[in-house]
């Protein structure tokens, strides 16, 4: 039998690797720029801070998590592979009370993600996400630090044309009047809607904003704008934010169906889409969650974040034909004729590799001819050749493999020539 990835993930091949690596130390350095500390959380969390945290109504919560038991029958021991990275960032806040060394915490995580869905260009089973939680602050400023440090990482990768699309949810004083007039608005027509949307109906109707089904102009709904239902907090939050947004000289474009698809949620959404990447356009989503700490065991404290899946991101560099000069890897290529080489060569190998010069081997008895074609498929800098000629004179050939010129080098000065 011969066995494949599992559906809804992807192997990441050697040649792929050092595009993940200038991206993961591309979001690393900017969240550096911005005073953000990294934090890595186990890859499973007790199932019930992810229901807590993100709603039971939800998708995430409602159907999407791997979930599997700890214990003998004992609901409260099941686990579940991490589906998204907010909710075990602010129980390990709690657990080692970050709050109390600063009254800001500023954390950032680069790690994988599990959801049990249907696997699409852009959306996969496992996803890796980068993303940025700071809690303590209700400051509208942190909002746009948040805003601005995702596009500074988008920028610096070399996207351009992005869409920084932002809203407002309100908060659990007025929401509730926003949510009841959006039923109002769209029980004449429930009936014509999709199943998703009678569902959200009962249980979570701001998600019916997030319909990807409904031709709204078909159904000759009205909706209610959020901010027609803003108490005064509120109101105050998103003014300030945009003021901070066009004073920065940051383009957005508010989207008052935006709600996002958490429960967590409050006052600030946002996302940042790219048109190049169809349906699943959304490179990275975030905003506010003023409760999240308190509903998983704090005290209140106000919080903002967002999450990017690398996968998405990579796909739009891909369809912006961006590419990269990243450093070449240029190990020395030791090479070895005869069995009497054998083991100087393995020495010398060992001791470039500990004064910190990457050298490679042939490790399967080949002619020299082979060995040179492999260190040229290595993109070999040098080939260090060691041979019976070489061991009576106590020296290496040391070709150069870019001017194919050759050199005899002392055994003793072979290593320092490849330092610096």
């Amino acid at each position: 039998m011969r066995y494949r990835a599992p559906r809804g993930t992807t192997d990441i091949l050697p040649d792929q690797a050092p595009l993940w690596r200038h991206l993961e130390n591309s979001f690393r350095e900017v969240c550096s720029l911005f005073d953000y500390s990294e934090i890595r959380t186990p890859v499973y969390e007790h199932e019930a801070l992810f229901r807590r945290a993100v709603g039971q109504h939800t998708d995430v919560g409602g159907k999407e998590m791997y979930t599997f038991g700890a214990g003998e029958g004992d609901e409260s021991e099941r686990l579940a592979l991490r589906p998204e990275g907010t909710a075990p960032v602010m129980r390990a806040i709690l657990e080692h009370s970050l709050l109390a060394r600063s009254p800001l915490v500023k954390l950032c995580y680069i790690a994988p993600m599990f959801r049990h869905e249907r696997p699409q260009a852009g959306r996969s089973r496992q996803h890796t996400q980068c993303g940025v939680e700071a809690v303590g602050s209700p400051d509208p400023a942190l909002d746009a630090e948040v805003v601005q440090l995702a596009l500074t990482y988008l920028h610096r990768l070399g996207i351009t044309g992005e869409e920084l699309q932002i809203n407002t949810i309100g908060c659990p004083l007025c929401r509730p009047a926003f949510r009841e007039a959006l039923r109002a608005a769209v029980r004449p027509r429930l009936a014509e809607m999709c199943d998703n949307c009678r569902e959200r109906y009962e249980h979570n109707p701001l998600r019916i904003l997030d319909c990807k089904v409904e031709d709204w102009e078909r159904l000759g709904i009205e909706l209610p704008d959020t901010l027609d239902y803003l108490c005064e907090e509120c109101r105050s939050h998103w003014d300030r934010l945009l003021g901070i947004l066009k004073a920065l000289e940051i383009s957005f474009t508010r989207n008052p169906r935006l709600v996002r698809g958490l429960d967590y949620y409050t006052k600030t959404v946002f996302e940042i889409v790219h048109p190049a990447l169809g349906a699943q356009n959304t490179m990275v989503a975030g905003g506010r969650y003023d409760g999240l700490l308190e509903a998983v065991g704090g005290d209140p404290t106000p919080a903002v974040g967002f999450g990017s899946g690398a996968e998405r991101v990579l796909l739009a560099l891909a369809a912006l034909g961006v590419s990269f000069d990243l450093p070449a890897r240029q190990p020395v290529f030791v090479a070895t004729l005869g069995e009497a080489a054998r083991l100087p060569g393995l020495k010398l190998l060992a001791a470039l590799r500990a004064a910190g010069v990457p050298a490679e081997t042939d490790y399967l008895g080949r002619s020299l001819k082979a060995q040179m074609k492999q260190a040229n498929r290595l993109n070999a800098r040098s080939t260090v050749i060691l041979g019976e000629d070489e061991l009576r004179q106590g020296a290496a050939t040391v070709r150069d493999m870019a001017t194919s010129q050759q050199e005899n080098v002392p055994l003793d000065q072979v290593v320092k020539q490849f330092q610096g």
